[in-house]
């Protein structure tokens, strides 16, 4: 049979390395909202359609997929914008 005092100390120790974790995931929504805008402004610009967007270094590195012409195979398309 499993000792309380087992099982408070496993549920103490578990909150204490979840909240770093938690800390973690705010910053990543933080960045991941800074390439929104970028994004959104390179699809309107070339039409194609999104396929990733990650910072590096200062810039959003947005990649689209843009339509071919005519029977034209879709391109993708790389464009780096500077973080705001």
């Amino acid at each position: 049979m499993t000792s309380p005092i087992l099982i408070a100390a496993t549920a103490a120790s578990m909150a204490v390395f979840a909240s770093p974790a938690a800390d973690r995931l705010q910053d990543v929504l933080t960045v991941a909202s800074d390439c929104s805008d970028a994004a959104r402004q390179v699809v309107a610009d070339t039409g194609g359609e999104l396929l990733s967007a990650q910072p590096r270094n200062g810039v959003c590195v947005v990649t689209v997929l843009v339509p071919g012409k005519g029977n034209a195979r879709p391109r993708k398309v790389t464009v780096r914008v500077p973080i705001q």
